[in-house]
């Protein structure tokens, strides 16, 4: 090789080095991910990698041009405030938030950083956008159910088991302050099946436990455990309870029959986490999120635990098992 091919190599050679530092090692943006249970919770897990998966298909590397702070308080309400002052000190350019509380708690934290909620029912209701079209603001973000579902969850569980007469549905205000809107729809479907809903509200460990205890001394009863941070975070309890009692159980996450739960028809949370990248995707690149309007779920998952069910003395009906997305024996 000549000194000027030599010098000429040289140069390429830097130049392709510069290149790939500015692709590779750029300056990394910044977003943070509050979650609403906490950092050993398999479910959140799976949501976190549909999240990087979204991600990575918008270009968005964790660790090569993105810095993800994460933050997982569980559905404790005074954790829940103390992290997200926490969160909004780092200062990221978006924050990911799963759940009413932790979508509120970051609202009274900033006024400005750009927020993408996630799990959340009733963002209009809950005051954190103005209308699904167009929210207005620094917040939107992707629904998970809508208050129609509290009479689905009603039909399931009557379905699955016909001797079913009663039903509470089990939550904690605090944490679901949305849960009147289920509770109606389901009140409204029991006048119609003839079964008779009553609201169970819980606010600790303890009152789980009682709750449940006092709703199955009579025949005839059945649960139904609707999208709740707190209640969540307590699911074996009451999937345990729930067994202890004989009492056939409905869940609005894919978690607690994962769990050992008897049924669930809920959301694919994680893609809904997945499909949340996209906004975070455009908001990096300038987009206001105000103008972005809320998305509601695409893919529902009917799932039953048909363990769970024979351990109840249930026999599910060959075309129950057939509309089921996911059957675990």
């Amino acid at each position: 090789m000549t000194r000027r091919d030599f010098l000429t190599f040289l140069g390429a050679a830097a130049a392709w080095s510069l290149t790939a530092r500015a692709q590779q090692g750029g300056p990394l943006r910044r977003i943070g991910v509050m979650m609403s249970v906490i950092g050993s919770d398999e479910a959140g897990q799976a949501e976190i990698k549909g999240l990087q998966q979204g991600l990575r298909d918008h270009g968005w590397i964790e660790g090569r041009n993105l810095q993800i702070d994460y933050r997982w308080p569980g559905g404790e309400l005074d954790r829940i405030g103390a992290l997200a002052r926490e969160m909004v000190a780092l200062r990221p350019e978006v924050i990911m938030a799963r759940s009413t509380p932790i979508t509120a708690a970051l609202m009274r934290e900033t006024p400005t950083i750009p927020i993408i909620f996630v799990q959340v029912s009733e963002p209009v209701a809950s005051g954190f956008v103005q209308s699904l079209a167009r929210p207005g603001g620094h917040v939107t973000g992707f629904t998970n159910v809508e208050p129609s579902m509290g009479s689905k969850w009603l039909e399931l569980l009557k379905e699955v088991s016909p001797a079913v007469r009663r039903a509470a549905v089990l939550y904690n205000p605090a944490t679901a302050p949305y849960a009147g809107a289920f509770f109606g729809t389901a009140a409204a479907a029991g006048r119609t099946l003839g079964v008779a809903v009553s609201a169970s509200e819980v606010h600790s460990v303890a009152e789980i436990e009682s709750a449940i205890s006092a709703f199955a001394r009579e025949a005839g009863g059945g649960l139904i455990a609707i999208p709740d941070t707190f209640v969540q975070e307590h699911r074996e309890l009451v999937i345990r309870l729930a067994a202890e009692h004989r009492l056939p159980a409905v869940y609005g996450n894919r978690a607690y029959v994962a769990s050992g739960g008897l049924l669930t028809y809920a959301v694919d949370t994680p893609d809904l986490f997945r499909r949340s990248a996209a906004y975070v995707d455009r908001i990096l690149k300038g987009a206001n999120p105000g103008e972005l309007p809320v998305q509601q779920p695409v893919k529902y998952e009917l799932v039953i635990n048909l363990k769970a069910a024979k351990a109840l003395g249930l026999t599910v009906a060959d075309q129950f098992i057939a509309l089921a997305d996911e059957v675990i024996e």
